[in-house]
């Protein structure tokens, strides 16, 4: 079920809030849980299955991690070491075999026979479910953290199933982890200024989605039909132009959707960017883009590895395993991996030779990164690897003959999409957050926000282009 449909704005949500704040407080969690099974049920009636085996398989593990049965005191210490080791194992194990075999298994085996030139391993071909790679990582963190003692007090059954299956973050992020919405687990108020709060927050994300991400994701899939190798060098750069719009707006509108819907049930849902585009270097848009993202691969792979602790070999070392997770983590393709492993390059480049000298310059520094990050997200929207290196060369004016789409459709673009696309450029800077910070609570705000979702009800309405482009991974 996505947040920009009619389902859920009129149907799922209403119903689900009316029984959340009329039931005791206690008893919350289990409408919580209830609501975000139906909620991920609606869309994924069979691997609702493996979502709620998962959580059990977890919690069971984790539960075991801190058994203490009846043994001498002297080996006491040891069977416990060893009995938290154990139950890691067989978790992390669980986890990311789920992972690979739905998420990775295919990628592998059409690799590894390609290589053999025979069909040694069956392919499966089995449906992603929604959300895998978050859910999986949230639960990973929860059973680090209480491997590592970070969680002061572990959760029950209810709670540790509410904390996963929560609906506003199960399919598509933010992750969030266990000790960030652990106390408002236990207990919350809910105020009417809460409700007010993410109801602003909700509109406001659902017009980032809808009346941005949607709109000019049009203009990108346009472009597309024309066929890279193809494209004048003008119409491919604005192509990627439209396509690094549509993803940012896309998940970040989904990201403070969640945080709104988050206040509405009492939680605070963490934010997951920081005006990523308005950076002066790749290592501070990756710190600004995807913040929980980032933050799980610092604190779960970086510093275990050792970060930047053991010499600068190692570092570099640690940075490309991150990268090469990262890229991974987001699909099951060469062109992901590529993606991954373009930040390994270009980060590593930064922290060696001129990062911190573009970042002294303003104006140097934004250009380089806004020159960069549509290359970027190139690789990232094109899985086909002749396509991708076709149109990467039609960013470089290199084209492999036919017709060429030029200056004719670019005066046509630019005239159909002008006002979407300034749009886009404004609320890429901070002045649009500062404004409505500023002003939400003044009654034009509120009339503002009412207008976006009605209008964002509209497309939504005629509109067919409604996909959220984190669901893939």
């Amino acid at each position: 079920m996505l947040f920009s449909s009619v389902g859920f704005l009129f149907r799922f949500l209403p119903i689900f809030m009316i029984v959340y704040l009329i039931v005791p407080a206690k008893y919350r969690n289990v409408i919580l849980l209830a609501g975000s099974l139906v909620f991920y049920g609606v869309g994924e009636p069979y691997f609702v299955l493996l979502l709620v085996l998962s959580v059990l398989v977890n919690f069971a593990l984790s539960r075991y991690m801190f058994w203490e049965p009846k043994s001498p005191q002297n080996n006491r210490k040891k069977k416990a070491a060893k009995r938290r080791k154990r139950a890691l194992f067989l978790a992390l194990i669980f986890d990311f075999g789920a992972l690979f075999v739905f998420k990775y298994w295919d990628f592998a085996v059409e690799n590894v026979n390609g290589l053999a030139g025979n069909r040694i391993l069956p392919v499966l071909s089995l449906a992603l479910p929604l959300g895998i790679s978050f859910y999986t990582f949230q639960m990973v963190s929860y059973l680090l953290d209480c491997y590592w003692g970070k969680v002061s007090k572990r959760a029950g059954l209810i709670e540790f199933a509410t904390y996963i299956c929560m609906f506003p973050q199960l399919i598509a992020g933010p992750i969030v982890r266990y000790g960030e919405v652990s106390e408002r687990m236990a207990e919350r108020r809910i105020r009417i200024r809460d409700l007010e709060n993410g109801l602003k927050l909700f509109a406001a994300g659902l017009g980032l989605k809808v009346l941005l991400a949607n709109q000019i994701g049009t203009l990108w899939n346009t472009i597309m039909t024309a066929g890279p190798g193809n494209l004048h060098v003008i119409v491919a750069w604005l192509g990627a132009l439209a396509y690094s719009f549509q993803i940012y707006f896309d998940f970040w509108g989904y990201s403070v959707m969640a945080m709104g819907l988050g206040k509405m049930l009492g939680f605070r849902i963490p934010r997951n960017f920081d005006d990523p585009y308005t950076s002066r270097s790749i290592a501070e848009f990756w710190r600004r883009w995807h913040i929980t993202l980032g933050s799980w691969f610092r604190e779960y792979v970086y510093i275990p590895l050792g970060g930047n602790r053991k010499g600068s070999a190692r570092t570099v070392f640690n940075l490309f395993v991150v990268w090469a997770l990262t890229g991974l983590w987001h699909g099951a393709d060469w062109n992901f991996l590529l993606w991954g492993l373009g930040f390994f390059l270009v980060i590593s480049l930064e922290k060696k030779t001129y990062g911190k000298w573009i970042e002294q310059s303003s104006v140097l520094g934004h250009i380089y990164t806004l020159l960069l990050i549509p290359v970027t997200w190139i690789i990232f929207a094109i899985t086909d690897i002749r396509q991708l290196g076709a149109y990467l060369a039609n960013m470089a004016g290199i084209h492999t003959g036919g017709v060429l789409v030029g200056t004719g459709q670019l005066v046509r673009y630019l005239k159909d999409y002008s006002f979407l696309l300034i749009a886009c450029v404004i609320f890429i800077t901070p002045f649009p957050k500062k404004w409505y910070h500023k002003w939400k609570d003044r009654w034009f705000m509120i009339l503002f926000l009412l207008l976006i979702f009605w209008w964002s009800v509209y497309e939504i309405v005629v509109g067919s282009n409604n996909p959220f482009l984190y669901f893939r991974f």
